[in-house]
């Protein structure tokens, strides 16, 4: 059954208040926001409301016990000014994974993309003209129940906000491989987009931006030799000719642009494997000339080059050209925004508010 969602609209838009040409970091958001509640066991509710706080409980669970997971994904416009998504149903998807894994409650696909289509398409024109930007849409659910004690709440909320959003990377990266502190262990969290996660990231990636650096390259928590991904992405080797990633082991964030391009890779004829990576083979490929490139992947990065990499007492030059990883990045872009034929059937449209 479709929800039945309920609009409040705001008296007058903030939109035009907005330069697109130079966008604040994350900290810009459009008029309105989906809400919804979990209670008696069942979602409940669902509405669109002007953007604004929300009453918190002291005591709320997600304070206390960290129960509060998210999403990352993005809003494009075609040639025609109509609103796209790109594969909204696995961000859905890895919701609920992030949710069994938290112990909190899934919620349904259709109230998932029926809450994206709604918000989207009444906040369309905080979609960012210019190239390389996009509205950038925020997910997430946590438990707002107030009590003190250690179990699974029976509260929540779902909400999903939304960020006008400029290039997040505009220059080739550096990376620091990370190997006193961890991101994840076998048995725990790391598939899961939970916020918990990031929050232990922070201090090692302040670390490594003080070195220089612009994010972290985790290792495997046991030998710490083994690559997982980047900060904020999934992370592709180019060796011999060979794409390598990876694999999902249970320490790795299921990346849907990661996914994506692996897809795309194997279309334009590429080999792909998904496999354990140590940190010595990437070096060894770089000091024999075949580690030809690297990019990571993710929602927020897009595609990102990798320039170098740097360990205790090493610098891993990758590359100075990221041909594949261009023309990766170019192909995404231009099927997003409609400029190029969408043969995956990745593409989502709303409905647009009219004016």
């Amino acid at each position: 059954m479709k929800p039945n969602i309920s609009i409040t609209k705001v008296e007058k838009s903030r939109v035009n208040t907005l330069d697109f040409n130079n966008i604040p970091l994350g900290t810009t958001f459009t008029d309105h926001m989906f809400i919804c509640d979990f209670e008696n066991g069942e979602w409940v509710n669902p509405r669109i409301v002007p953007m604004g706080l929300i009453p918190t409980h002291p005591a709320a669970m997600a304070l206390h016990y960290g129960q509060a997971i998210f999403e990352g994904m993005k809003a494009y416009k075609d040639a025609e000014g109509e609103p796209m998504l790109f594969r909204p149903e696995q961000n859905a998807k890895r919701l609920n994974l992030s949710a069994d894994r938290m112990g909190m409650p899934n919620v349904s696909e259709d109230l998932f993309v029926d809450g994206l289509k709604e918000l989207v398409s009444l906040e369309h024109n905080w979609i960012p003209p210019q190239q390389g930007s996009a509205l950038y849409l925020r997910p997430f659910m946590y438990a707002d129940e107030p009590f003190i004690g250690m179990r699974a709440a029976t509260h929540y909320k779902f909400i999903i906000m939304a960020s006008p959003a400029g290039p997040f990377f505009s220059k080739r990266i550096k990376l620091w491989a990370e190997k006193q502190y961890i991101r994840a262990a076998h048995g725990g969290t790391g598939e899961a987009k939970a916020a918990g996660n990031y929050a232990a990231a922070i201090r090692p990636t302040e670390l490594a931006k003080a070195k220089g650096y612009d994010q972290v390259l985790w290792l495997d928590a046991d030998e710490h030799k083994y690559i997982q991904e980047v900060g904020t992405m999934n992370i592709f080797f180019k060796i011999n000719g060979e794409f390598i990633t990876p694999e999902l082991d249970g320490s790795v964030l299921h990346g849907i642009t990661r996914a994506s391009v692996i897809e795309m890779l194997r279309a334009m004829n590429y080999n792909v494997t998904e496999r354990k990576i140590t940190i010595d083979e990437i070096i060894e490929a770089s000091e024999n000339g075949i580690l030809e490139e690297a990019f990571g992947t993710g929602t927020a990065v897009g595609i990102a080059y990798i320039q170098e990499i740097g360990l205790e007492g090493e610098t891993i030059h990758v590359s100075d050209e990221s041909p594949v990883g261009i023309e990766v990045n170019d192909t995404l872009s231009a099927i997003k925004t409609g400029q190029l034929e969408d043969k995956f059937g990745w593409m989502l449209k709303t409905r647009k508010e009219l004016a």
